[in-house]
């Protein structure tokens, strides 16, 4: 059976390296799942629920990453701006045997972003793999 594969980047990642770790982790026959919240988003948007350009962003990120994968069995979307939140989410629906999770160092992250991956490694019960890329 297939390994079920979460993906949440809140960052773009380089195609090679994506590929390198989903081998690593799941394999070629990875069933996958890619999420990328709509984290890219100013305090006062955030505020006024104005998320329209974040998710632009998003879809295109994740649809990216999406074709960067070593597998056909993959599904790409856009997660709530809180990344943490959008694992949640995601997890509700694509029961994941791991979980990778792509952002940005702390220092060059967003607002939203900051911590997130090590929020997920504290929170989540399931292995966390965390990247962090270079912006």
């Amino acid at each position: 059976m297939p390994r079920r594969l979460l993906v949440v980047a809140t960052a773009s990642v380089p195609p090679a390296a994506l590929r390198s770790s989903v081998d690593a982790h799941a394999g070629a026959d990875a069933e996958m799942l890619v999420v990328a919240p709509a984290s890219d988003i100013s305090r006062l948007d955030w505020l006024t629920n104005a998320e329209d350009d974040a998710r632009t962003e998003a879809a295109e990120r994740a649809d990216e990453l999406a074709e960067a994968v070593p597998t056909d069995d993959v599904e790409s979307r856009v997660g709530d701006s809180d990344p943490v939140t959008a694992i949640e989410d995601a997890l509700r629906t694509f029961p994941a045997d791991e979980l990778i999770v792509v952002t940005a160092a702390d220092e060059d992250a967003a607002w939203l972003e900051k911590g997130s991956g090590e929020a997920a490694l504290a929170r989540f019960s399931l292995p966390v793999t965390h990247l962090v890329v270079d912006t």
